[in-house]
């Protein structure tokens, strides 16, 4: 009886067995398939039917452009933005945007100080298409600037459109503007004279410094005056004190310092004209030791070149060669 069931159950299973079985597809292949590459392999490049490698467009977010992801982003391209060209290789440099600036600006001094022109009319075009492009400020100019320019240019024409007294005005109004026109951050050498210029800055911190000895002399005395005298009919925290004795601390240490420890006090710092190296200047007196005037004369530590620099304009400058 078992074996009788066992071959009906076993006839069943045989002709259903097509319920079970996975159905066939046709395989689909697609058109472009081509051999598969292991880990280790190098996949060939795509190229286009030009020869050339296919090039996508991408973005970089820190300079913001968009650039052909063929290309490196650090290459230059010069239908696009303005490039300097290596000497020795050949190749376009790609440019900072305060590297383009810092052209741009000589190319203009350079061209109404002294009228020479350090490129042609469409690299100087590019450029500043492409300073506009990056947001640069530097490429429009204020009417004060395009005065001053125009000054410039008239008085090396022999033919001068401000007084001496007009024009010394609109360039320290520029001057304190810090237009960068007006303001020469850089040294600049002069090739016919030999003579390397620069504009220093004011070290407002260590100026500031220089009013701190009188200010903790008088905190401290004020703070004494506090315990003894007011202690004496109310007791305040020292830091309320301190609120309080703020406005005369800070009146008598000014007029301590500029009157008696240092008179007329000025620190300006900024690279040698000649190496560029920092350097500090201090113009005023220590106590009764006088100092430097209104012109100061010093010697750079790194080159060993002396240069002189002017109070009021803060202008450094070598001397002639």
């Amino acid at each position: 009886m078992n074996l009788t069931l066992f071959a009906t159950a076993l006839s069943m299973l045989v002709s259903g067995a097509t319920a079970f079985s996975p159905q066939t597809r046709p395989s689909i292949v697609a058109a472009n398939a081509g051999k598969l590459f292991m880990a280790d392999d190098k996949k060939p490049s795509l190229e286009t039917n030009s020869g050339y490698e296919k090039k996508s467009i991408a973005f970089d977010e820190k300079s913001g452009r968009f650039f052909e992801s063929g290309n490196d982003k650090n290459d230059c391209i010069p239908e696009d933005e303005y490039c300097v060209v290596d000497k020795s290789t050949g190749e376009f440099i790609r440019l900072t945007v305060a590297e383009k600036e810092r052209i741009f600006l000589d190319s203009l001094q350079s061209y109404y100080f002294s009228g020479r022109t350090m490129m042609n009319d469409a690299e100087f075009d590019l450029l500043k298409e492409d300073l506009s492009w990056n947001g640069s400020p530097v490429v429009s100019l204020n009417r004060k600037e395009s005065k001053y320019l125009a000054a410039v240019q008239a008085y090396m024409k022999g033919t001068p459109m401000l007084e001496d007294a007009e024009f010394d005005q609109l360039k320290t109004e520029l001057k304190e503007e810090k237009s960068p026109i007006a303001v020469e951050t850089e040294p600049k050498c002069y090739i016919d004279s030999g003579v390397c210029k620069v504009t220093l800055k004011d070290d407002s911190f260590r100026n500031n410094l220089l009013y701190l000895p009188a200010g903790i002399v008088l905190s401290v005395l004020w703070l004494g005056f506090g315990f003894e005298v007011v202690g004496a009919i109310i007791k305040l925290n020292p830091l309320i004190l301190l609120i309080l004795g703020a406005y005369p601390i800070f009146k008598g240490a000014t007029l301590i310092t500029d009157d008696f420890i240092f008179p007329n006090n000025r620190v300006v710092f900024g690279p040698c004209p000649s190496c560029e190296a920092e350097n500090r200047v201090y113009f005023g007196d220590v106590f009764s030791v006088e100092g430097f005037g209104d012109l100061a004369k010093v010697k750079c530590p790194g080159c060993k070149v002396q240069f002189s620099v002017q109070r009021e304009t803060l202008r450094a400058s070598t001397l002639p060669k």
